[in-house]
């Protein structure tokens, strides 16, 4: 046991070394309709770069819960942090990037409230996308896309097993979470960058054009789906990359 017990320590000690090289954690934020497993290919793009990677996995059911859950993984991370968020997600970081630890914020086709506003304002501020049609709602007020919006609307540009893996893994959100209000837009006070998907059908590309511009983000454009990060994914890890 003790020989074991100086192996963990070895390994730990290792790893440990190897995310300092880098000098910079990144979190993961996914949005709704989605969880943690919607990152594995920009994680793995990340890892390939020797950086210590965390998604966080969102429980869906209020923007406190989240922003609480994020918070965790923030605390949990060796480094400084570069804080991602994917559509919902984007509000999310908005709050919980606040955090003294977090350096930098990455906006990938995601929401990007202001202090005082929710994601239903920034979302009725523009023309609905295509996909809110597809939008789903169960008895108890939470929100899913059945499989046929996660094709048409949600993730046209994946293949079909991602498609698939998409409609089976999401985290339906609780719809009262939408009209939740930021208290302080970490933007105001952190470097931003932000990832307009031009293909969008969940959040009208116009808007995510007017937020970038709107928290003077580093801006770029990819021919992608709401879901660029399994759809193009070297684009968002570089990204992420200029970030850190």
């Amino acid at each position: 046991m003790k020989a074991l017990s100086v192996l963990t320590a070895g390994l730990l000690a290792l790893s440990a070394s190897a995310f300092a090289e880098n000098k910079t954690s990144v979190v993961l934020v996914h949005g709704a309709f989605a969880d943690g497993s919607s990152w594995n290919k920009v994680i793995a793009q990340l890892q390939k770069q020797h950086t210590e990677v965390i998604a966080v996995q969102l429980p869906l059911t209020s923007l406190e819960d989240d922003v609480a859950a994020t918070r965790r993984a923030i605390a949990r991370a060796h480094s400084d942090v570069v804080l991602v968020g994917h559509s919902w997600g984007g509000t999310v970081i908005s709050e919980a990037g606040n955090a003294a630890r977090v350096k930098s914020l990455v906006y990938v086709a995601a929401f990007a409230p202001d202090s005082g506003q929710s994601t239903a304002d920034l979302a009725g501020s523009y023309p609905a996308p295509p996909g809110s049609a597809g939008i789903a709602k169960t008895a108890d007020g939470y929100l899913y896309l059945p499989p046929k919006a996660v094709r048409e609307d949600f993730a046209p540009d994946a293949n079909t097993d991602e498609q698939r893996a998409i409609a089976a893994t999401q985290g339906p959100i609780k719809a009262d979470a939408f009209v939740e209000k930021i208290t302080h837009a970490a933007w105001h006070d952190k470097p931003s960058w932000f990832v307009v998907s031009k293909n969008d059908r969940m959040i009208n590309p116009e808007l995510e054009r007017a937020m970038a511009q709107k928290i003077n983000a580093k801006t770029s454009e990819v021919a992608a789906s709401h879901v660029s990060m399994v759809s193009q994914a070297d684009a968002i890890a570089r990204v992420i990359e200029q970030a850190e």
